[in-house]
Order: structure tokens, then C-alpha cells, then sequence
């Protein structure tokens, strides 16, 4: 997925100062790409904006040309469900759930005949991050690296264009930070989904073929 970001300015209510002040960005199709910057800087909010989560107070966002402001919220739903997909922090799995019940949540709006096709996909991706034998597993008997490449799988299991990740080695300890890393840029190179991460992690982010920095809401590529 193509995106482009035009101007874009974000100013929430009762603020003196805008998030973001004027930010223009072109990111083509299957790049890997991070986001630095302080705790405060807009990172979160620009990986909201790309994902259709919130729009800009002035700009534009495009994905594939289209412009998002033009979308209804139906069809801008319709995005995030089936071309976007979303890693946070905490994996924000359901404890009641299993893992491939986990899985299999984004696909239920689009019915069972969709949903008997995802089962296979989920369980291809669960062998290939090596989490087959925890299949039928509830998230509170596993670690937080396996809840976290269990959210990763969940987040491809649509066949998203675009994956958008918002500090997903956040909570891990160094190892299991390397470990998310590297099945993030394996799963990437199959897939060849465009990949956004704004992280703390400059280990994670060197990873990436492009490295902006966000600071007092402008943006640049060093």
C-alpha cells in the first residue's frame, strides 16, 4: 500500500500547541519503515492518523491515492478491518479466549465462510512463528514474548497491505525483543506488507530500510 501524508496538522481541543506541525511523507508500497522520538512527540497520534483511527485537523493522508478525508466511515472501517493491520504494546489478547480463538477475532465480521478459510491461514501462521503447540492455550498460562507474536499473528491474519506497529517490543525483555524483531522482518520479507513502527528502540528501528525522527511535531530523516 502506497501512502502519503500532505501537510498534515493535528491540534486536539484546549491545546495551545498542535502534535503535529505540517508533516509530508511518502512511503511506497512494501516499505519498512520506524518512527523515533520522545515520549510526547506525536508518534502515537501519526500512527492513529495512518491508520484511519483519527484524521488530521488540516492535511491530507492518501492510501493508494485515495484520499481518507473523501471515505465514508463505513468504508473507512472497511479498511482497517481487511488492509490495515494493528500492533500495540500489550498484545491486548482476551483471556478467555485461546490463541487461535484469539486469532481468528478480525475475521468473525466477514462470516463462517470466511472464517472456515482464516482457520487454516492462522494455524500456518501460528507454525510459522512457532507457536503451533500452543494453539489451544489461553494467554494467561504464556509469556508476554508468546501473547505478543500471538497479537502479531492475529494482526496479519486478514492479509493486510499495511501493518502498523505502536512500540511492539514495549514491554519485552531484550531477548524476546530480538526474537519479535526478527519475526517481524521475516514475516515482512513473505508477505511484503508496508511496515510502520514508531518505537523507543533504536535497535528495532536501525532494522528498518528508512528511520525518521519525530520532535515538537515536525519530522526528518536524521
Amino acid at each position: 500500500m502506497l501512502i502519503e501524508l500532505n501537510d498534515i496538522r493535528k491540534q486536539y481541543p484546549g491545546q495551545d500547541k498542535p502534535v503535529l506541525n505540517g508533516i509530508s511523507l511518502k512511503i511506497p508500497e512494501g516499505a519498512t519503515l520506524a518512527i523515533v522520538g520522545p515520549s510526547g512527540s506525536g508518534k502515537s497520534t501519526l500512527l492513529n492518523l495512518l491508520g484511519t483511527l483519527d484524521q488530521p485537523t488540516a492535511g491530507e493522508v492518501l492510501m493508494d491515492k485515495t484520499p481518507t478525508s473523501r471515505l465514508t466511515s463505513e468504508e473507512l472501517s472497511h479498511i482497517r478491518n481487511r488492509k490495515v493491520g494493528f500492533i500495540f504494546q500489550t498484545h491486548l489478547l482476551l483471556p478467555q479466549l485461546t490463541v487461535l480463538e484469539n486469532v481468528l477475532l478480525p475475521v468473525l465480521p466477514q462470516g463462517k465462510t470466511k472464517q472456515k478459510q482464516a482457520m487454516d491461514t492462522a494455524k500456518k501462521l501460528l507454525n510459522s512463528v512457532r507457536l503451533s503447540d500452543k494453539i489451544n492455550s489461553f494467554p494467561g498460562k504464556m509469556s508476554v514474548g508468546e501473547c505478543q507474536r500471538v497479537a502479531v499473528v492475529r494482526s496479519l491474519i486478514n492479509g493486510p497491505e499495511l501493518l502498523l506497529a505502536d512500540e511492539p517490543t514495549g514491554s519485552l525483555d531484550q531477548e524476546s525483543a530480538e526474537k519479535l524483531g526478527d519475526m517481524l522482518m521475516d514475516l515482512q520479507k513473505q508477505f511484503s506488507f508496508t511496515l510502520i513502527t514508531v518505537t523507543h528502540s533504536r535497535a528495532l528501528a536501525r532494522r528498518m530500510e528508512t528511520m525518521y525522527t519525530l520532535v515538537n511535531g515536525k519530522i526528518s530523516d536524521h
